[in-house]
């Protein structure tokens, strides 16, 4: 393969949840029972995250209430319609800011852009994100797009795989793959523990790389899928009432530590998970990271993006492994340094890739962009 991630762009809102904060406002909800009680501190102070964004500005317990909360702290549980038109309203804004934070990075011209692959989620509407993407950055009018629908947290690696396969096919093509997900318009106060889970760990944020042929940046190596039967119904992604439902349960951990040797071993061509540097694992949460660690027999050196993207922002589902291989590069990659990225997702899926870098040098650590969010949702 030739095809190369030139650059990675990336944003968030500008509303930043204190970990500690939201999670006394979960913890202060009125029909908590004794199982929540005790389940949202646990799994609040035992995610590893420290922060996170989201387009939610009442989330935020020091600002007024919103379509989300009441004045008095209380949430409430919007339908899924209402959810989905705060989708429509607030993920292009996010789309815009990380695809153009992309193709400055690259130091294209949008005009190059031959393909656009969008990734969300966590919402749905038409037109959607691509066309604001396409006339906010100037793409030509006749670039071909794809979107990429509910896939959950690994749906960025079809994505760079689409991506790859234009390049390698054209030499000519220029591919911007943008993943842009609104986690926190799902959540509700719940005594499940999956939900609480969810509550803990999920954030949101958008992503974007640009996808060319040769040049600096990270070179595609290979490409793996694997799908673990056993763990269907412990991870999955369903449509409700009340916005979307999370399924995930204790076990997905130790299925993860099971499966992901054998799930990368094509990528290692034999040699040892530890001899590759730089892992790029999808922070799903403290938990998984864990036990992907331990099972691929990996120093704490490998897994020092994943553990500083999930304490910064959570997990934003499919774009959060853009913002793993992004703070990699920026930390810096020893050229021709071996990474190998993975994610999981619905299935329970696994996919990954082995990247290569190709010339890289550590570059000044930049925040991500941060998108102002002006609602019309109000209480």
């Amino acid at each position: 393969m030739s095809a190369t991630i030139r650059a990675i762009g990336t944003a968030v809102p500008e509303t930043t949840l204190d970990q500690p904060r939201v999670r006394d406002l979960f913890a202060a909800q009125p029909d908590l029972g004794r199982l929540g009680q005790r389940l949202v501190p646990a799994a609040f102070d035992g995610s590893a995250v420290d922060r996170r964004h989201t387009v939610l500005e009442e989330l935020d317990s020091t600002r007024g209430g919103g379509a989300f909360r009441d004045d008095d702290g209380t949430l409430r549980s919007p339908t899924t319609g209402t959810r989905n038109d705060r989708f429509r309203e607030l993920a292009p804004p996010l789309f815009v800011a990380a695809a153009r934070d992309a193709v400055d990075r690259a130091g294209i011209a949008p005009s190059s852009v031959t393909h656009l692959v969008t990734v969300s989620c966590t919402g749905f509407t038409q037109p959607g994100p691509d066309i604001g993407v396409v006339d906010q950055l100037g793409l030509p009018a006749g670039v071909f797009r794809h979107h990429i629908g509910f896939m959950g947290c690994c749906a960025a690696f079809p994505a760079l795989r689409i991506a790859a396969a234009f390049v390698d096919q054209d030499p000519d093509a220029v591919v911007l793959v943008v993943c842009g997900e609104l986690c926190t318009l799902h959540v509700r106060a719940s005594n499940d523990p999956d939900q609480i889970v969810a509550n803990s760990v999920f954030g949101d944020g958008a992503a974007a790389a640009v996808v060319a042929r040769d040049g600096a940046g990270l070179r595609f190596e290979a490409f793996a899928t694997a799908v673990v039967p056993e763990g269907a119904s412990e991870m999955a992604w369903n449509i409700g009432d009340e916005g979307f439902e999370m399924v995930l349960s204790t076990a997905v951990p130790k299925l993860v530590g099971l499966h992901v040797p054998r799930a990368v071993e094509s990528l290692l061509g034999g040699g040892a998970a530890s001899d590759v540097p730089v892992w790029a694992v999808h922070p799903g949460g403290r938990a998984i990271l864990d036990r992907a660690q331990e099972s691929l027999g990996l120093p704490d050196s490998a897994m020092v993006s994943s553990r500083r993207v999930l304490r910064d922002h959570g997990n934003m589902s499919s774009a959060t492994v853009l913002f793993v291989l992004r703070d990699a590069v920026d930390a810096g990659l020893t050229d021709g340094g071996a990474v190998v990225a993975l994610a999981f997702g619905p299935g329970l899926t696994v996919e990954s890739a082995r990247l290569t870098a190709v010339r890289t040098e550590a570059s000044p650590v930049v925040e991500p962009v941060r998108v102002p969010v002006a609602t019309t949702g109000t209480a």
